[in-house]
C-alpha cells in the first residue's frame, strides 16, 4: 500500500543528500491566467500544513487575479529557493511546463497531481512525482479529501429582480442590487444565485414551486429583492434578508408588514451596516426562531 501523498513528499523531502533549505508551494492556484478551485486551495491547504509540522520552510505563490498583493510567481525570487512543489490538477500546458524555466534552480516536485501525458514537458520537466492517478501506480487519494477545514460557513440565496419596469422612475432596481451583491462579496458564505421564476426548458431553474421551496428551506438565508423571495423563503423556515428595491416602498415592504417581519430594508436607506444588523439577527437563535414561526412545513 502507498504512503499517502504528504507522506511521499516529506520522504523525498528528508532524502539523503537533501540539506534542509527553503521550498515554494505552487499549483493552479498560482497562474495569473489559471484558477483557484476549491480543491486546488484544499489541496495547498493540506499540503501547507504537512510540511509546516515537518519543520519545512515555505512559501506559497498566488495568482494575483486570486489574492492580490500576495507573493505570486512574478514575485517569488528563484534563487531564494532550492526547491518548487507543485500541487493537485493536471502536470499539462505551457503554464506548468514554464515552472521548469524559471525555476531550473529548483528541485521540482509535483504531488496529488494528474499525469495526462508522461511524456509532456510539464510532466518531464519534474524530478519527481507523485500521482493521483494517471500512472502504473495504484491511485492516490486526493488532497483535498483530508485537508483541514475551519467553521462551514452559511449557505444564502440570493433572489433578486431587475425588471418592474411598471415602477418608473420610483425603481431602485440596478442601485440595490449593485449594492447588495457588492455587500455579499465581503461575507463569508456560500453564495447561490436563484430565481423565481419556472421553466421547464431550462435546467437552471426550478420547474415547480416545490423545487423552489426545496432549494430555499436548505439555506441558512435569504437575502431577496423579490416579493415571492420574502413569502416563500418564510414559508420554508429560512430567515430573509428583505429589500424593497422600489423607492418609497411597495409589494416587499406591504408582505413585510403584513407577516411582521422585520428584517426589511428600504431602498433609499441601504447601507452595509444596516445589512450588517440583519445578517447578524437572521442568522442568530432570535432570527432562525422568529422564521420557524412563519413556516408550513
Amino acid at each position: 500500500m502507498h504512503d499517502d501523498v504528504p507522506a511521499a513528499v516529506l520522504r523525498t523531502l528528508h532524502g539523503p543528500g537533501r540539506p534542509p533549505g527553503k521550498l515554494l508551494l505552487t499549483g493552479w492556484f498560482s497562474f495569473r491566467d489559471g484558477e483557484a478551485t476549491a480543491g486546488d486551495v484544499l489541496a495547498q491547504r493540506h499540503m501547507s500544513a504537512a510540511l509546516a509540522g515537518a519543520g519545512i520552510a515555505h512559501d506559497t505563490a498566488w495568482s494575483p487575479g486570486f489574492r492580490p498583493g500576495a507573493l505570486s510567481l512574478e514575485t517569488a525570487d528563484p534563487g531564494a529557493y532550492d526547491t518548487l512543489l507543485f500541487v493537485c490538477g493536471p502536470v499539462y500546458g505551457p503554464q506548468v511546463a514554464g515552472l521548469h524555466a524559471r525555476f531550473r534552480s529548483c528541485t521540482r516536485l509535483a504531488a496529488g497531481v494528474s499525469v495526462v501525458d508522461p511524456a509532456d514537458p510539464a510532466a518531464t520537466g519534474f524530478h519527481t512525482i507523485v500521482a493521483r492517478d494517471g500512472t502504473a501506480a495504484p491511485a492516490r487519494r486526493d488532497l483535498a479529501a483530508d485537508a483541514p477545514l475551519g467553521p462551514l460557513p452559511p449557505v444564502v440565496a440570493v433572489v433578486l429582480s431587475s425588471g418592474q419596469g411598471e415602477y418608473g422612475a420610483r425603481r431602485r432596481h440596478a442601485q440595490v442590487n449593485d449594492a447588495i451583491t457588492g455587500w455579499l462579496r465581503g461575507k463569508d458564505c456560500a453564495r447561490v444565485p436563484a430565481e423565481t421564476r419556472l421553466a421547464v426548458d431550462d435546467w437552471r431553474l426550478c420547474a415547480t414551486a416545490e423545487q423552489f421551496l426545496a432549494l430555499v428551506a436548505r439555506c441558512d438565508l435569504v437575502v431577496t429583492t423579490r416579493l415571492h423571495g420574502l413569502v416563500l423563503g418564510l414559508r420554508a423556515g429560512t430567515p430573509v434578508i428583505a429589500v424593497d428595491p422600489v423607492a418609497g416602498g411597495a409589494k416587499v415592504t406591504a408582505q413585510a408588514r403584513a407577516a411582521d417581519w422585520p428584517a426589511l430594508v428600504a431602498a433609499d436607506a441601504l447601507t452595509f451596516p444596516e445589512l450588517d444588523h440583519w445578517w447578524a439577527w437572521t442568522l442568530s437563535e432570535g432570527g432562525r426562531t422568529a422564521a420557524a414561526r412563519h413556516s408550513t412545513r
